[in-house]
């Protein structure tokens, strides 16, 4: 655990807890405030030591400002997060990184199938890597991943990652993410996608870079001993 949150494992994790802890302390701030004054007024006012009430019109100037003033501190916090909510929006949706790993991950009832480039550096070659339910990435180093479903709806869900992304029939999404902390992660599917929902969990594993080197040489030898002959 790091602090209050599950473990920090990618590079922009931290920035989405702030702008979860951000909306936490500002609507929190909001709701106990709101709750406070009314039972305020429910004892201050409570009719065994109130007067009569008398009707008011709410235009009165001295009554108009309760309602104007806590109006314009709220569209000033609701300005607040909607600028933090960009600004994570845009790094964590719509900023992929220039050079980086490709991964492929591929969803369907009910397991994920993760497939890395060989030797090449292209995807969908005979040198391919493929795994089965099992995640295996370099710490520190970018990953453009391609996410696809192979029969309903899924959702690709790393929580030490903060990733939660929807995969759709029929289309290739990409995101991204670089690791940042080394160990072994849960992957989920967050989306209810059939019986075996449940069922559908993996792995993830984050080396440093001598040990994933060591990884993919051990997983390239095998793909290229069920490569066929070239002779």
């Amino acid at each position: 655990m790091a602090g209050f949150f599950p473990d920090i494992a990618s590079s922009y994790a931290s920035d989405i807890d702030g702008l979860i802890l951000l909306v936490g302390v500002i609507v929190g701030f909001w709701f106990f405030l709101t709750e406070l004054i009314l039972f305020v007024f429910i004892i201050k006012y409570r009719e065994s030591k109130s007067p009569k009430s008398s009707y008011v019109t709410g235009k009165e100037a001295h009554l108009t400002r309760w309602i104007n003033w806590p109006h314009v501190l709220i569209l000033v916090c609701d300005v607040v997060l909607i600028v933090g909510a960009i600004r994570v929006w845009v790094m964590v949706k719509q900023t992929l990184p220039e050079e980086a790993q490709e991964v492929r991950v591929t969803a369907q009832q009910w397991g994920w199938t993760f497939q890395y480039p060989g030797e090449d550096g292209e995807l969908d070659t005979p040198d391919d890597i493929t795994t089965i339910d099992e995640l295996y990435l370099q710490v520190d180093q970018e990953y453009i991943y391609n996410l696809e479903s192979k029969d309903v709806l899924h959702s690709f869900s790393v929580p030490a990652f903060r990733l939660k992304q929807d995969a759709i029939p029929g289309r290739r999404i990409k995101g991204w993410f670089t690791p940042i902390l080394e160990g072994n992660f849960d992957i989920q599917c967050a989306e209810i996608c059939g019986l075996g929902h449940g069922m559908m969990a993996a792995s993830l594993t984050v080396h440093n870079a001598e040990d994933h080197a060591a990884w993919l040489a051990s997983h390239r030898t095998q793909t290229a001993a069920l490569l066929p002959d070239k002779e």
